[in-house]
């Protein structure tokens, strides 16, 4: 079962990032500060700047605005950081919550902020197996995310939220 969940949800991030044509997006990526992380090391802020205000409740799955998904992406990228050693279980959460978040962007221009919930969901996954069998998520997994904030980070930063990693 999860690796059917980590098969479908690769196959997502490749279709979304594959078709990825956003002309702000390109511009973001190639002007954005870098994001570059050494492999196996913790996760940093990209760009540093005050926290975000609270994300609304993605219980519901609705998604206000931009600057609400940016907030949950940052909320949930922050969880995912916090799970400590191999709880595959949290790491299915934040996945099923990142899916959740993502199909809640439909509300908005999901082009804008779609790939930052299939990254995730894509990473929270793959660690979830890889926690399940004692090893690491792969490296194109974390990839994944990266270039997801790095094709966002305009969006957000227009909407008054950094993004974090």
């Amino acid at each position: 079962m999860r690796t059917t969940l980590a098969l479908a949800a690769a196959v997502g991030v490749v279709a979304l990032v594959g078709c990825s044509s956003d002309p702000a997006a390109d511009h973001a990526r190639s002007t954005a500060p870098s994001a570059s992380a050494a492999p196996g090391s913790a996760p940093s802020d990209v760009p540093s700047g005050p926290p975000p205000e609270a994300p609304s409740d993605t219980s519901t799955g609705a998604i206000s605005d931009v600057a609400d998904a940016c907030a949950t992406f940052n909320s949930l990228i922050a969880e995912y950081a916090a799970i400590g050693g191999d709880d595959p279980n949290a790491y299915e959460d934040i996945y099923l919550r990142s899916e959740q978040a993502r199909e809640g962007t439909e509300a908005i221009d999901p082009d804008q902020v779609h790939g930052l919930f299939a990254a995730l969901s894509l990473l929270a996954i793959d660690h979830a197996s890889a926690a399940a069998s004692g090893r690491e998520p792969a490296q194109s997994s974390r990839d994944a995310v990266i270039d997801a904030v790095l094709a966002n980070v305009g969006h957000c930063s227009s909407a008054g939220v950094d993004l974090r990693l």
